[in-house]
């Protein structure tokens, strides 16, 4: 899935080359971590990215090894279960016994073979005879209040398939619910409950029992995307999308199917996760310096501490007497920001559009 508009990270996230395309995390786009940390359990012929119709040139330029038959194209936003059950129906026409791994573009994961361990596991949940909606954890390490939660239940026996010896030290449970972002007393509950993992917005499942979830629980999407689903190949398909796309409902798979299905596994992710979510996020994949400084680019501080500075194109930037800011310096715009109130970010790319700044968005 890689549709999202990444406005957290203005002004270096446009509209033409958002979040999943930029370098955060090292050298390579986020979009090209994540295929690359795949590489070894799914081939290009296998990938199928979800993106807007805006971005698929730069998108298809980034991913070069990926046919253009693969592409899920969305013609405007609405959340990611319109995206995922278009693309399960897409997939079915290839393969009625097609197994979807569902990935985010911008999670940031270091140890790729505890992840593929991860992935061989659902697999085995997911496919034939399970049948298993299978979702990934992450054990939680503070108590967030800017994630949902997974609540958890009975621990389940992993199956003793092919992948046994990778999969033996890896903890599987039932889910109980899905809970949503809580505010802070309720997080420190679930962190001290022992029983609650982060939802990391990372799946497995067949490609028909997803639909069936979504027939069960969105009828009125599915029939939608049914229609452009049957009319791709042919002449009418793009003329379907965009008359029926757009009127599906905006709806994350999360309180479209997984907050209502039955029988959800949820596995303990046995690899270390970051969302990437803002800024911030950078303090926690580069580290700091000895003043608490995270660094990217030409910097010169002066009784800075605890900050965030990027920039590039050997431009340089210099604070005095910062403490916990944000700044980000880009060609043709630069942003100040008060590190604890990086939230409004959004706020100011809203406004942005008010004012009818289109060149910086």
């Amino acid at each position: 899935m890689a549709g999202g508009s990444g406005t957290r990270f203005w002004p270096e996230s446009r509209r033409e080359r958002p979040k999943q395309l930029l370098p955060l995390v090292d050298e390579r786009s986020m979009l090209r971590t994540t295929v690359d940390r795949i590489a070894g359990v799914i081939p290009p012929e296998r990938l199928w990215p979800a993106v807007g119709a805006g971005l698929v040139p730069a998108i298809r330029e980034e991913l070069p090894e990926i046919a253009e038959q693969n592409y899920v194209v969305e013609p405007c936003q609405r959340n990611t279960a319109p995206c995922i059950g278009l693309a399960a129906l897409r997939m079915l026409e290839v393969d009625p016994e097609a197994v979807m791994l569902v990935l985010p573009a911008d999670h940031a994961i270091s140890d790729v073979a505890a992840f593929h361990r991860g992935v061989a596991l659902a697999l085995q949940l997911a496919s034939k005879p399970r049948k298993q909606i299978v979702t990934f954890g992450i054990k939680p390490s503070y108590p967030s209040e800017g994630f949902g939660y997974i609540e958890r239940g009975e621990t389940i026996t992993p199956p003793q398939g092919a992948f046994k010896a990778l999969t033996a030290e890896i903890d599987v449970y039932q889910v109980v619910r899905f809970r949503e972002k809580p505010k802070a007393e309720q997080a420190r509950e679930f962190l001290e409950s022992g029983n609650f993992y982060w939802n990391s917005g990372m799946f497995m499942w067949r490609a028909d029992v997803i639909v069936e979830a979504l027939r069960a629980h969105q009828p009125e999407m599915l029939a939608r995307l049914e229609l452009i689903a049957g009319a791709y190949g042919t002449a009418t398909y793009e003329a379907e999308l965009l008359r029926e796309f757009p009127q599906v409902a905006s709806i994350s798979i999360d309180y479209a199917v997984m907050e209502h299905a039955q029988g959800v596994i949820v596995i303990e992710a046995p690899f270390d996760w970051d969302d990437v979510g803002s800024w911030r996020a950078l303090q926690r994949l580069r580290g700091t310096d000895d003043a608490g400084n995270t660094v990217v680019g030409r910097h010169l501080g002066v009784d800075t501490v605890r900050s965030i500075v990027r920039t590039s194109d050997g431009h340089l930037v210099v604070t005095l007497g910062m403490k916990d800011c944000i700044v980000v310096h880009t060609p043709d715009a630069t942003l100040v920001a008060d590190k604890s109130d990086e939230e409004s970010i959004r706020k100011v790319v809203e406004q942005l559009k008010e004012r009818g700044w289109h060149d910086v968005l």
